[in-house]
């Protein structure tokens, strides 16, 4: 497919939180595009004094503009540099990821004729270390399935694994859901693009990478904030899809406990096994929550119930010897993709 005559307008946005040892790498993929971006913005999310600074060498290299904000996180970074923006579409990019030189190229190729209700267009992506070094070069269909996205069952039963650094976002359709929702900082991605389908927009796969996506393997640190907003996240879907026994859909029990469930468990034993009592309170208080609307669900399976009430004593009661023997068994690629996204 061609590069339509007229190009649309695209603006590409960073947000940057003390980033500064990745950020020209950053910087340097989107300035080197076969198709080049209207506008590069840079939304410095509250970074420290010296981390701030390193910006203002990067501009003399890289005519891109720098907005500067307090820390609110991701989602609030981008919906910032959204709003002080004019293109009609969105790409994002994190501080420590870097776009393949045709990223807007082949978004832009791949964007229907005529499609009133285009939401995104998105792509494959290279999954690398963090020092850009290539781990495999088709991490979207290795990780999820079903591209397009066509059925909502299938988005919230798994990670969707739409990246906004692959996406080609229309800004009709990020306006009309309002953008992030900036009470997550983590499955922020998720949400967005689970609200842009579910509004009625349409999506379309390109099955090439485009983006460079790039997991620090090394990082051993417990991440409060994506315990936090995992739980939030949960809680927004259990909302948004109650329970329709006439059709026979039991969203609880049949995607989100599958989906969320091991996770709430595994960061108990993180927070016991690393000895970070200050967050085993609270990431206990989380599991125990999230029993609690396990639990009074009519349509759970007792099996289901007494399994979790079983595993919950044993996080209360096991003495941390042996929960040091789980910790190290737990994926450390799943913790790494899912910490990520914080700063």
């Amino acid at each position: 497919m061609a590069i339509p005559n007229s190009i649309p307008s695209v603006v590409a946005i960073i947000p940057y939180y003390n980033g500064s040892e990745f950020i020209a790498r950053s910087l340097h993929s989107a300035f080197s595009q076969t198709v080049p971006f209207e506008e590069v913005i840079i939304v410095n999310d509250g970074s420290d004094p010296e981390e701030r600074a390193a910006l203002d060498a990067l501009v003399q290299q890289y005519p891109c503009r720098i907005l500067d904000k307090e820390n609110g996180g991701q989602g609030s970074a981008r919906n910032f540099g959204v709003a002080a923006s004019t293109a009609d579409f969105i790409c994002f990019l994190d501080q420590d990821d870097f776009f393949l030189e045709t990223h807007v190229e082949t978004l832009v190729k791949a964007l229907p004729d005529d499609d009133p209700r285009l939401g995104f267009v998105y792509a494959d992506f290279f999954e690398a270390d963090g020092a850009g070094q290539i781990l495999r070069m088709s991490a979207v269909k290795d990780y999820a399935k079903d591209h397009p996205k066509r059925s909502v069952f299938s988005m919230i039963a798994a990670d969707m694994f739409v990246l906004p650094s692959t996406s080609l976002i229309a800004r009709r359709a990020f306006e009309a859901v309002q953008g992030f929702d900036e009470q997550f900082m983590g499955y922020e991605d998720d949400d967005l693009f689970l609200r842009i389908f579910r509004a009625g927009y349409t999506n379309y796969f390109v099955d090439k990478a485009v983006t460079v996506w790039c997991i620090h393997t090394a990082s051993t640190s417990f991440g409060i904030r994506m315990s936090r907003s995992r739980f939030r996240y949960f809680k927004k879907l259990a909302t948004a899809f109650p329970d329709e026994p006439l059709r026979g859909q039991y969203y609880l029990r049949d995607y989100l406990l599958p989906r969320f469930g091991k996770f709430f468990v595994n960061d108990v034993i993180r927070a016991r096994a690393m000895g970070r009592s200050e967050l085993y309170a609270e990431v206990m208080e989380i599991l125990d929550a999230y029993g609690n609307i396990m639990n009074s669900n009519l349509h759970v399976r007792h099996s289901t119930k007494l399994w979790f009430r079983s595993t919950a004593f044993l996080l209360k009661n096991t003495p941390d010897f042996l929960l040091l023997r789980v910790f190290r068994m737990v994926d450390g690629r799943i913790l790494a993709r899912l910490r990520k996204w914080l700063h």
